[in-house]
């Protein structure tokens, strides 16, 4: 995508002895790269958020990979990488998929051609993102444009971030707004701040108004309201891990917009590549849900007057804070899924007619 007129990518190999990502934890403040040269500072990287999104994770873990077999191509070194990244995050699916794909190829290969192919799988892994986010871009600016009339503008909302800067290029569930955007259909773009990290707020604010999408940052608890107005024609979000019968697994607060948009007869979508589909569970109450550092919810950061970066504190100091960091969005809530091959319903028959190579793979 463009930042401010010049195309880039979320994360790019470096000759082959580092990768290079954006570390968005600096966004939307400072647009910094970081070069990782180990395994271990690529699972840092995830465990730290400076790559985040579940197909970018994926993309993260291959390089991973490949800095592990450059500089150890052995088994117990491949093993070692895979545990460590494994460990990173437990609810993105696309991480464990990225890991087992790399381990399968990687494994057979003799030792001194491990690293070539290592390098060669992480840019095809990159590379399939791209192609796939593109793909539902196609599909989903359909949806976009069935719902034009006249000059006014598409009103979309969306949660957390799924754009760009959560996949490798393109976004998830910014692929149908950018395509019509660029396609010269008029969006909007409601934009929830998702905490406690404002994703929305600080990376999808961000990217949108950098690519020169019109938006509007709200806070989390108003889009209900807005779609009481008739203020929201539809939601699109994403998925980190999504089940073979349709359940949702997204950032926490999703089912809260899923609620509100069913209450409201507003089609609630969710766009994702089929690496963020897991056949093996049968439902979404099987999703790992991953419990974050209370910190995140007792202090918040931003800029202040002076320029600088500063960290306060929200909450009393004796109060006690949980923070998961997701929730699941039950299939029946979901108006439809946008994936690289279509758009099909909420289902396990809906899926199934998409992947049909995929039919049966779930476990009871």
């Amino acid at each position: 995508m463009r930042v401010d007129g010049i195309p880039m990518r979320t994360i790019w190999p470096e000759a082959g002895t580092a990768v290079g990502i954006i570390d968005q934890t600096r966004l939307p403040h400072a647009l910094v790269t970081l070069s990782l040269r180990s395994p271990e500072e690529v699972a840092q990287a995830i465990r730290t958020m400076r790559v985040r999104g579940a197909p970018l994770i994926g993309a993260a873990a291959a390089y991973g990979m490949a800095l592990a077999v450059t500089a150890d191509p052995s088994d117990a070194s491949l093993h070692r990488a895979d545990l460590l990244l494994t460990a990173t995050r437990p609810t993105a699916v696309n991480l464990r998929w990225a890991l087992d794909r790399c381990r399968k190829e990687l494994a057979p290969l003799k030792l001194g051609d491990r690293a070539e192919s290592a390098w060669r799988l992480a840019g095809l892994v990159c590379d399939e993102d791209v192609a796939m986010n593109q793909a539902i871009g196609k599909h989903g600016m359909a949806l976009l444009e069935a719902l034009r009339h006249g000059d006014r503008p598409i009103q979309i909302l969306t949660h957390c971030n799924a754009g760009w800067l959560a996949t490798v290029d393109v976004g998830t569930a910014t692929a149908p707004i950018y395509a019509a955007h660029d396609a010269g259909i008029n969006v909007h773009v409601w934009v929830d701040e998702t905490r406690p990290r404002n994703q929305g707020a600080s990376l999808t604010a961000w990217e949108l108004g950098r690519h020169g999408v019109p938006h509007t940052v709200i806070v989390d608890n108003a889009g209900g309201h807005l779609m009481q107005r008739g203020k929201v024609d539809l939601c699109i979000v994403g998925s980190d891990r999504t089940a073979a019968n349709g359940d949702v697994a997204n950032k926490i607060g999703t089912y809260l917009k899923a609620l509100a948009a069913k209450d409201n007869g507003v089609p609630f979508y969710v766009a994702l590549p089929s690496p963020s589909i897991d056949w093996s569970l049968s439902d979404g109450a099987k999703i790992p849900i991953e419990e974050r550092d209370a910190a995140e919810v007792t202090w918040i950061s931003g800029l202040a007057s002076d320029g600088t970066v500063a960290t306060v504190r929200l909450t009393p100091e004796s109060s006690p804070a949980a923070n998961w960091g997701f929730d699941v969005t039950p299939a029946r809530l979901v108006t439809g899924l946008i994936t690289e091959r279509g758009v099909c319903a909420a289902s396990r028959e809906g899926l199934a007619g998409l992947f049909p190579e995929k039919r049966g793979s779930e476990h009871a």
